[in-house]
């Protein structure tokens, strides 16, 4: 479910976003969402070592710079992006349960 939420974004980040939303042929909000998603990924792999980024970034790399080229399908790339919505919250459901587990163990 999506939720409407106001951000305030600098102008260089705004243009940054719209450079890449027109790039990738997607909405502002997608890129938005996009980025969080692999910066939560990333993040949450960098604290927690024993957790692995589920998509090989290289892989990853490679197929943005098709999408960027329009060499790849439409479908391929909504398959993409929400294996990446469904990876990053994996991740912060793993995240969340770790830190549980680690204020339960600090108040035992």
């Amino acid at each position: 479910m999506l939720k409407r939420h106001q951000v305030l974004l600098t102008d260089w980040l705004t243009e940054y976003i719209k450079f890449l939303a027109e790039k990738y042929d997607v909405s502002f909000s997608e890129v938005i969402r996009i980025s969080l998603s692999m910066y939560f990924m990333e993040m949450i792999c960098l604290l927690h070592p024993k957790y692995k980024f589920p998509i090989a970034k290289k892989e990853m790399v490679r197929i943005f710079n098709q999408i960027a080229a329009k060499r790849l399908p439409e479908e391929a790339k909504h398959k993409l992006i929400s294996q990446l919505y469904f990876e990053a919250r994996k991740a912060i459901e793993f995240r969340l349960v770790q830190e549980k587990k680690c204020k339960k163990n600090k108040s035992s």
